[in-house]
């Protein structure tokens, strides 16, 4: 199982970006996106698993996951991005009960 992350980037505070996790090599049941900041623990961002979604409440109302099941790709839309959501975000799939991470994509929000 493969995962190409990218949309990434720079954006000023209150842009938005579209993070996107393409998946290879087998279909997954559950995606997930998490960050880790600088100096911090990673922290799981949003959730879905079929028709069920979670939300960290830092990003409720602001960010939208969704998946594509014919594409086998999964994406993260942020809107109103804020400085503190400046972090690496990484993409994560569960297949057959084994998570499979991405490399990490930087999104850095300049205030």
């Amino acid at each position: 199982v493969q995962l190409v992350e990218s949309g990434g980037g720079l954006v000023q505070a209150g842009g938005s970006l579209r993070l996107s996790c393409a998946v290879s090599g087998s279909l997954f049941s559950r995606m997930g996106w998490h960050r880790q900041a600088p100096g911090k623990q990673r922290e799981l961002v949003a959730r879905v698993a079929s028709d069920a979604s979670y939300y960290a409440d830092s990003v409720k109302g602001r960010f939208t996951i969704s998946r594509d099941n014919a594409k086998r790709t999964g994406y993260l839309q942020m809107n109103s991005l804020k400085p503190e959501d400046t972090a690496v975000y990484y993409c994560v799939v569960t297949v057959l009960g084994r998570d499979y991470w991405g490399q990490g994509t930087q999104v850095t929000v300049s205030s």
